[in-house]
C-alpha cells in the first residue's frame, strides 16, 4: 500500500524538510527520510541553525568550533563556515534527488543574514557570495520578501543565482514577489544566462495567519468572528496559489517559459498547527495542487505519514469560498492587511533574534575553545 506521503508526491506535492544539523546528516537519516518519506528537499532558517549549533547534547560542531577559533574567526565567520559546510553536504546528499527530478527538487535553502532584512545592496552581495562559496547547483539561496527585498531578488535572479523567497503573508506581496522574479529573469535572459537553470520557490508562510488572525476573532468575540476561526491560513493560501496560476499564464510569463524559464512554485511554509485543537495534518493535506511544495517540521512529516489522508487537489475548488472567508473578516472588523504586515515585521525581528543569540552562543564558544 501506498503511503501518505507517498500520495502527497503522486498528487504533485513536492515534500521538503524544514530542518537541517550536521547529526541529521552524518547519521544518515536524512537519507532515510529521502528514502522512506518522500522527502526531496531542505529549508533552514537562523533558528533551525541556532537549536542545531547550540545544542549540548550534539559534539558534531566542537572540533570545527575549535579549529576556527585557533585561526581568530569572527563568530559570524564561524557561524557562516558551519552552515555553509552542513548545507554543502546536505546539497550533496540530495544530488541524485536533483538528477532525477530533472533538476526541479533536490534542493537545500541557505537564507542571507536576517540583518540585512532591510538592506538591499547588502543582500546582493551576501546572496552572491553564498552562491558562489557553496557552489553547488541545486542550492536556493533566501531572501525576505521584504520591501528592500525585493529589488535584491530580481538582482539576484538576473545574476542566475536560485532563491527561495520567504517570509511571505500577504497576496499584495506575493504579487510583487513574482514580478521581481520576472524582472530577474528578464535581466538574465538579456545577459546571455541559460534561464533553465535558474530555479525560485516563493515561501507563503500559512499558520501563523492563523494564529495573529484568531487572536484578533477571539477580541471581537462575536459568533460570526467565532465561526471564521482557524480559516484564513488556508484561504489566504489557497488565493495565492489562484495567483501563481493566472501569473504565470500572462504573456510576459509565457515568453519566458518558452525561453526555457521554470514557473516560481508556491512553497507552503509555516506548516506545523499551532492550535492543538486542530487536525495536525491540516496545513498538508488541505493544500494539495500540482506543482507546490510543502515544507514540514519533522513532526507534521511524520503526522502526516503516520495518518495524513490525502484526498486529491483540495485547493484549486476552493477559491470562491476562500474570497468569502476574507469578505467576512472585512465584515466583523480584521484589518488583513495589518495582519500580514505585523506577520512580516515579527518574521523578521524572530529570525534576527534567533541570528544574535546563535552569534552570542558561537563567539562563547571561540572564547572557550581559543
Amino acid at each position: 500500500m501506498s503511503t501518505p506521503t507517498a500520495q502527497l508526491s503522486a498528487a504533485g506535492v513536492s515534500i521538503w524538510l524544514d530542518d537541517l544539523s550536521r547529526t541529521r546528516i552524518a547519521s544518515g537519516n536524512l537519507q532515510q527520510l529521502i528514502d522512506t518519506r518522500n522527502v526531496v528537499g531542505v529549508t533552514t532558517n537562523p533558528t533551525i541553525f541556532a537549536n542545531a549549533i547550540t545544542d549540548p547534547s550534539d559534539t558534531s560542531y566542537d572540533a570545527q568550533v575549535a579549529e576556527l577559533a585557533s585561526t581568530g574567526a569572527s563568530a559570524t565567520d564561524a557561524v557562516f563556515a558551519a552552515t555553509t559546510q552542513d548545507v554543502g553536504a546536505a546539497l550533496d546528499v540530495f544530488r541524485p534527488v536533483w538528477e532525477a527530478s530533472g533538476h526541479v527538487d533536490g534542493r537545500v535553502s541557505i537564507e542571507v543574514s536576517p540583518d540585512l532584512a532591510h538592506d538591499t545592496e547588502g543582500t546582493i552581495a551576501q546572496a552572491k557570495e553564498l552562491w558562489e562559496r557553496i557552489d553547488r547547483p541545486n542550492l536556493l539561496v533566501k531572501i525576505p520578501a521584504t520591501k528592500a527585498g525585493l529589488p535584491a531578488i530580481a538582482a539576484a535572479i538576473g545574476a542566475g543565482v536560485s532563491v527561495n523567497v520567504t517570509l511571505i503573508f500577504s497576496l499584495e506581496r506575493y504579487e510583487e514577489v513574482i514580478d521581481a522574479y520576472l524582472t530577474g529573469l528578464e535581466t538574465a535572459k538579456a545577459a546571455g544566462i541559460d534561464l533553465s537553470t535558474i530555479h525560485s520557490v516563493a515561501s507563503f508562510f500559512v499558520s501563523r495567519v492563523d494564529t495573529e488572525t484568531d487572536k484578533r476573532l477571539t477580541a471581537i468575540g462575536t459568533d460570526a468572528a467565532e465561526a471564521l476561526k482557524s480559516k484564513a491560513g488556508l484561504a489566504n493560501a489557497r488565493l495565492a496559489y489562484e495567483l501563481y496560476e493566472t501569473s504565470f499564464a500572462s504573456d510576459r510569463a509565457a515568453a519566458l517559459l518558452d525561453a526555457g524559464a521554470n514557473r516560481q512554485r508556491p512553497l507552503w511554509a509555516s506548516t506545523g498547527v499551532k492550535d492543538p485543537a486542530l487536525p495536525d495534518t491540516l496545513y498538508v493535506t488541505e493544500l494539495v495542487a500540482a506543482g507546490v511544495v510543502n515544507t514540514m517540521p519533522e513532526k507534521t512529516l511524520e503526522a502526516t505519514f503516520d495518518h495524513g489522508v490525502v484526498t486529491g487537489d483540495t485547493i484549486t475548488g476552493g477559491y470562491e469560498e476562500a474570497r468569502a472567508v476574507f469578505a467576512g473578516l472585512a465584515e466583523v472588523g480584521v484589518d488583513f492587511a495589518d495582519v500580514t504586515q505585523v506577520l512580516e515585521d515579527e518574521g523578521v525581528a524572530k529570525f534576527i533574534d534567533s541570528w544574535h543569540g546563535l552569534l552570542t552562543q558561537v563567539a562563547e564558544g571561540l572564547e572557550a575553545a581559543r
